[in-house]
């Protein structure tokens, strides 16, 4: 995997928009969980639910943009999903195309970037070309950055921001004692964005099965036993109104985040 360019400007661009509209996280990340069993319920190959998934993520950046989240990356095959049955694969592969085919000018018109995220060595090459394609038009766009995760593993994103310093480390452009969790973090994928606030899985399953295991260290968590092709506005509202009553902490006191402990005493706090 590439590694991801270091944070710029737009990232401390956002959380001005976050105060804008309290209790709406920046970046939402979303495992879309439930298409197979969607289709199995109705007695239908499961590329019908992968297809009928399809509709749900226009769904789920329709809310975004409707909200005012910054940010949105859709976990829609994992390193481990090519394992999945030849024909499964293929279907999802035709899917992939066809979409990128018919949204990326719609998504283009609306002001949202698409950003791909993943080993795409291991798709076809007019996947690639269209990937590319995608990213290349809509770069710039600032209203929404849709972040497809595609081929891609928490692992893999780990391993390839550790191999980029190690590189540095033998190039003589970095010394050891300068890696940190800055340094691994801007080599990690969507190192330009902030982290996710809010991580939404449906299908009822509780588990982030190897997406974004960096970025979502204090992620709040949301689960729903909603399949992903029958996602809707309510669904999204609940999980916004779940969050925005959250208290986020980041290893501090809840008296240190509220303000009610005195400046002098907040560095001692445990």
């Amino acid at each position: 995997m590439p590694s991801t360019p270091a944070p710029d400007a737009r990232d401390s661009a956002l959380p001005a928009r976050q105060e804008e509209a309290p209790g709406v996280p920046r970046h939402v990340a979303i495992i879309m969980d439930g298409n197979g069993r969607w289709a199995a319920r109705r007695r239908r190959p499961r590329a019908i639910g992968h297809r009928a998934g399809a509709r749900a993520v226009n769904v789920c950046i329709d809310f975004c943009l409707e909200q005012g989240v910054r940010a949105l990356t859709l976990f829609a095959f994992s390193s481990e999903n090519w394992g999945r049955p030849e024909e499964e694969v293929g279907a999802l592969m035709k899917l992939f195309l066809a979409a990128l085919d018919r949204e990326v000018e719609e998504l283009h018109r609306r002001g949202v970037e698409v950003r791909f995220i993943g080993d795409r060595t291991r798709f076809p090459a007019d996947i690639r070309a269209r990937m590319q394609a995608a990213e290349m038009l809509t770069r710039g766009n600032a209203r929404l950055t849709l972040a497809i995760a595609a081929s891609y593993g928490g692992r893999q994103d780990i391993a390839a921001a550790a191999r980029a310093l190690a590189e540095d480390v033998a190039a003589g452009r970095l010394r050891p004692e300068q890696i940190d969790e800055a340094a691994v973090g801007a080599r990690m994928a969507l190192a330009d964005l902030p982290p996710p606030d809010l991580f939404i899985r449906t299908g009822g399953d509780f588990r982030i099965s190897n997406f974004l295991l960096w970025q979502l260290a204090y992620t709040e968590l949301w689960f729903t036993e909603t399949l992903w092709p029958d996602l809707d506005a309510a669904t999204l509202h609940e999980a916004i109104r779940a969050f925005a009553g959250r208290e986020r902490r980041f290893g501090l006191t809840g008296e240190q985040v509220s303000g009610t402990v005195p400046p002098s005493q907040r560095s001692a706090t445990p």
